[in-house]
């Protein structure tokens, strides 16, 4: 019998580890709230495993923990989560037999759920220590409640070390079941919080940033626009006027990157040819590349047209940021450019002979406010890790300090045409 009851109630502990579960999952993956009425499926999926698989079964009763979900479902759930236990009880046990037995649930469930709809209000606000006092008491009046009206009411014999050994347990899995439930709606309330506290330093860092980058070619600006009006020459104040505008231009950049950030989902999506998409950006970096004694290596398909989804201009970004970064960490080399047909993908290796990055670094790439460079905001590799994960695409680092960088892109393909 402690054996069979034992079994029942591990029973009940496994759509509690369900709901943990859940929740875990919806935290390592950022998924959106689970709505409360998704969390009475637990109680009433333990309640009904409960009953549809008893501990022992008489002529006119049917034993198992099925008493562990109903309170607990009634003082966690309210009123409404209540009344579905009280239906789905009196059917399961309908349907079970044992007209006696029948007759005893309809009147013991419903007056504790009605006495569980009065207790529940002031239930969740009390400490745990009184929540398991109020789950055990409820207990012994439900074996109270249950002995009168089978003895008293329909004359039917219970035997006490029977009853012994089910209160005894019934009492021990309440009071287990409430200290994890509370554990696990406290673990819950922590991971909520680290959420909200990682959103508040992302928000943070990118205030910090904008102010800090966007600030300094402002005072620039500033300055060279008051030194226009003092007497000079018109070829110095076409000088100053010059880099007054190139230092606004640095300001427009950096909030670009951050709007670009900010709307991670493409606004327009449309088919991409890859290798057109290359180009545009090999021809665009190309000046930067010689301005720094850089050779560019590329090599792209010849005769076939492979197609992905995305926008035009967020994805050149994207890789006109690695490239960029990639011309900058050297001081002369080989930059070299590979596309490759890998299954299903498009798979874009750009290796740099330049200085390297730790674990540590590559790690945190694509985080707010980090950059392996002595200037910079860490927006260029956010805008690129936020655009390629909205194409469904992966990046993956490998890198040696002192011998240079690899990013490897993998895009799913969208279509194909051969040329």
């Amino acid at each position: 019998m402690t054996k069979d009851l034992l079994i029942n109630f591990l029973i009940i502990l496994f759509p509690i580890f369900l709901a943990h579960v859940i929740y875990l999952v919806k935290y390592v993956y950022r998924l959106k709230a689970i709505k409360g009425w998704f969390l009475a499926v637990f109680p009433i999926l333990s309640l009904v495993l409960c009953m549809l698989f008893p501990v022992v079964t008489e002529e006119d009763f049917v034993w198992d923990l099925r008493w562990i979900p109903f309170i607990l479902g009634g003082l966690y759930g309210g009123y409404r989560l209540g009344m579905i236990l009280i239906v789905i009880t009196l059917l399961i046990r309908y349907l079970t037999g044992g007209e006696s037995g029948f007759y005893v649930a309809c009147i013991t469930f419903p007056f504790i759920g009605v006495s569980l709809f009065f207790i529940s209000k002031y239930y969740l606000k009390i400490s745990v220590a009184k929540k398991i006092v109020v789950g055990i008491a409820l207990t012994f009046l439900v074996h109270i409640l249950t002995d009168f009206v089978s003895t008293q009411l329909f004359g039917l014999t219970i035997g006490i070390s029977l009853w012994k050994q089910y209160f005894f347990i019934q009492v021990i899995g309440i009071v287990i079941v409430i200290i994890l439930w509370e554990v696990i709606i406290a673990n819950f309330q922590v991971l909520e919080k680290l959420v909200k506290a990682e959103k508040l330093q992302i928000v943070s860092h990118l205030a910090a940033s904008i102010s800090h980058e966007v600030r300094n070619p402002l005072t620039v600006t500033r300055g060279y626009i008051q030194m226009l009006s003092e007497d000079v020459s018109p070829q110095t104040k076409v000088k100053y006027a010059t880099i007054a505008l190139q230092e606004l231009d640095r300001a427009t950049d950096v909030i670009n990157d951050y709007l670009t950030f900010a709307s991670i989902c493409p606004e327009n999506r449309e088919r991409l040819r890859i290798s057109a998409e290359i180009k545009e950006v090999v021809n665009s970096i190309k000046p930067l590349a010689s301005k720094n004694g850089i050779e560019l290596k590329v090599s792209i398909f010849a005769d076939e047209a492979y197609y992905i989804v995305g926008e035009s201009k967020k994805f050149q970004q994207s890789l006109f940021n690695i490239i960029k970064n990639g011309i900058e960490s050297m001081s002369e080399g080989v930059l070299s450019l590979h596309v490759f047909h890998v299954a299903a993908t498009i798979q874009i290796k750009i290796q740099d002979q330049g200085i390297g990055m730790s674990q540590e670094q590559i790690d945190r790439l694509g985080e707010p406010y980090f950059t392996t460079k002595n200037t910079g905001t860490g927006l260029g590799m956010m805008v690129t890790y936020s655009v390629i994960k909205s194409m469904d695409g992966m990046i993956y680092v490998s890198s040696e300090q002192g011998k240079g960088t690899c990013f490897s892109l993998n895009l799913p393909i969208h279509s194909y045409e051969s040329n």
